[in-house]
């Protein structure tokens, strides 16, 4: 999935990435999604890309992630912000006024 406008060291990342993600048991389909949007992200925050959403720019990069949000006693899954915007995308109504609980709720029950 490296596209051409990546660098050789993006492509390398991605491979890096996939192949680390398939050793831990993860689809190949599900390890190539994963690599490709952890490139994309980094290449939004650098300006590399054509378009980036608010989250892509504002979050922490991946790389300096690493595992930080992985060990914590708090609420895991994704934030307010990535909700309300799911929940923006699929038109729920509501949404400005709804806690991250209900977000999460009113986002999971469309998906099904």
């Amino acid at each position: 999935m490296p596209r051409k406008e990546w660098t050789d060291k993006q492509d390398r990342k991605y491979e890096h990435i996939k192949e680390s993600l398939e050793d831990r048991g993860t689809a190949e389909k599900k390890a190539k999604e994963i690599a490709a949007r952890t490139i994309n992200k980094e290449r939004a925050r650098r300006g590399q890309a054509k378009t980036a959403s608010p989250s892509s720019v504002k979050d922490m990069s991946s790389s300096r992630r690493g595992g930080l949000r992985s060990g914590t006693n708090r609420p895991r899954g994704r934030t307010k912000e990535q909700l309300y915007n799911e929940a923006r995308q699929m038109g729920i109504d509501g949404r400005s006024s709804m806690t991250k609980k209900q977000l999460q709720r009113a986002v999971d029950r469309k998906k099904r």
